[in-house]
């Protein structure tokens, strides 16, 4: 009886862990989208949507 009550609780700890760890690491690996690219900026000005060579 002396160890069967700090048992119960580690078991029920344990699990309370393994379950959310499961379920974090299933949300995470389910967050796998690559987000959109911004292409309405003007191109004749903009860095980010075309490449700059600089004038050579």
């Amino acid at each position: 009886m002396k160890f069967l009550v700090p048992g119960v609780a580690s078991a029920v700890i344990g699990a309370v862990l393994g379950l959310a760890t499961v379920f974090g690491v299933t949300a995470a690996a389910q967050d796998n989208t690559r987000p959109n690219v911004e292409t309405s900026g003007n191109s004749s000005s903009s860095l980010l949507n075309q490449v700059e060579y600089g004038s050579r």
